[in-house]
């Protein structure tokens, strides 16, 4: 990857983990709740199929992701995993309150100053039950200033301090993450839902950017939010019912691959390893059959002629 030497983020284990991570919103209860054993059970399934790069956030389900993360992670050799999460917004009770570190909440509020980032990162190593933190994004920061101005130098020092191994920002828009690509001493992204063989957005300029400057870029919302796994059953785009014109494109995806012999959801998770400068995907599960699902695109032969029909869509 195009880390910086020494923080790359992804184990070295060959095979699926080092290009897929596991997407851990799901086990924090997201549209619907999550029985503890179960995310447990999701977690262990993700490492038996070889998945050592897991992704969650203080946002999920207010530190219920984080929580059932750590415990999962309880008792697996730490060196041999990598795990990233989030800054950027602090978890409240129901007036509004702070909750106490290593605690859980009813929601988060933004909150982008230097003491915020570092009380987070606080609460998330107590929740993870870790000492250290792989990749710590910057998690969807409305004022991209702001962010620049108070986040990414508290960012900077816990980078340099050693509580962090690399720093970056997660967002769903392209142009304010090939901002702070180019105006902040970053090391990777993660954008969602920007390279997918529906929305190619991010393909323009951020990429490039990041390429340039050696940025590395995890690719998440891979499905669009259920169109490409299933564009029948789940024709959802970016949590909305998807209108006419993206199902008929989704439908011509689908057919383009059954006439190659290739599952849709297949190529929707490996199409972003073929763009210059996209280095992982991380897919959100809940189940073990989930996990399965995903870490079966790792290993899917996909014939490389079917790229530039997939394009054409």
């Amino acid at each position: 990857m195009a880390f910086r030497p020494g923080v790359r983020p992804l184990t070295a284990t060959p095979g699926a983990s080092e290009t897929f991570g596991l997407g851990c919103a799901p086990i924090g209860n997201l549209f619907r709740a999550v029985a503890d054993a179960d995310a447990e059970a999701t977690v262990h399934a993700a490492l038996a199929d070889g998945i050592r790069f897991f992704d969650t956030a203080p946002h999920y389900g207010a530190g219920a992701s984080e929580r059932r993360l750590g415990a999962a992670l309880r008792g697996v050799d730490r060196d041999t995993v990598s795990i990233a999460t989030k800054v950027g917004r602090r978890i409240v009770d129901a007036h509004g309150d702070p909750v106490p570190v290593g605690g859980s909440g009813a929601d988060t509020v933004g909150d982008l100053s230097a003491d915020g980032v570092l009380r987070s990162v606080e609460g998330s190593l107590r929740r993870l039950g870790t000492d250290r933190i792989d990749v710590l994004y910057l998690h969807d920061p409305v004022d991209v200033d702001e962010a620049l101005r108070e986040a990414i130098p508290a960012l900077l020092r816990l980078r340099e301090d050693g509580v962090v191994r690399a720093i970056g920002v997660g967002m769903v828009w392209p142009d304010p993450l090939t901002r702070f690509v180019r105006e902040a001493d970053i090391d990777v992204v993660m954008i969602a839902g920007r390279v997918t063989l529906l929305d190619r957005t991010a393909e323009s300029d951020l990429l490039p950017a990041a390429a340039d400057r050696g940025v590395g870029v995890i690719a998440a919302g891979v499905y669009n939010s259920g169109i490409l796994a299933d564009p029948v059953g789940s024709p959802y785009f970016d949590y909305r019912e998807a209108g006419p014109e993206l199902r008929r494109r989704a439908l011509a995806l689908r057919d383009r691959c059954t006439a190659r012999g290739v599952q849709l959801p297949h190529a929707a998770a490996r199409y972003p390893l073929d763009r210059r400068g996209a280095e992982a995907v991380v897919v959100g599960a809940r189940t073990p059959a989930e996990v399965a699902a995903f870490v079966a695109a790792a290993t899917a032969p996909i014939p490389p002629e079917l790229w530039p029909e997939l394009e054409a869509v």
